[in-house]
């Protein structure tokens, strides 16, 4: 599915459930999960040869893999909240919403502690005197 197909779905579901959501809201919303779905599964495709293609730039630098491996699991925990937390807007439960907005920025700052970490003693390194 191209980006004109995606696209084109998007709108014609967006007009859909505008009508139904006037009279039908839980069809509206079902329609709508239905429709966020079927995007997904058009780019999945793309998202794995995109996350190929990064992981052989990354072995081409010699990157040390459990960098890389923690870096693309950010990105998808930030992409999946994202996602889920606009899905939990469209539904109208906007606390709800920033609650997993929180979970997904708390799961980040796990993962990234070991990144931090080695960040700060790779600058203490350089720093005469600094390292104890």
């Amino acid at each position: 599915m191209d980006i004109v197909q995606i696209v084109s779905l998007g709108l014609v579901a967006s007009l859909l459930i505008i009508l139904l959501k006037e009279q039908k809201s839980s069809i509206a919303f079902l329609l709508l999960i239905f429709t966020v779905i079927l995007i997904f599964l058009a780019v999945i495709d793309h998202v794995k040869y995109i996350f190929s293609l990064l992981q052989y730039m990354a072995e081409q630098a010699q990157v040390e893999t459990m960098y890389f491996k923690t870096i693309l699991k950010i990105i998808g925990i930030a992409y999946i909240t994202e996602f889920g937390s606009q899905l939990i807007r469209d539904a109208g439960l906007n606390s709800l919403a920033s609650k997993v907005e929180l979970a997904g920025k708390l799961f980040i700052l796990m993962l990234a502690i070991p990144i931090i970490t080695a960040l700060i003693e790779t600058i203490l390194d350089f720093i005469p005197g600094a390292a104890g």
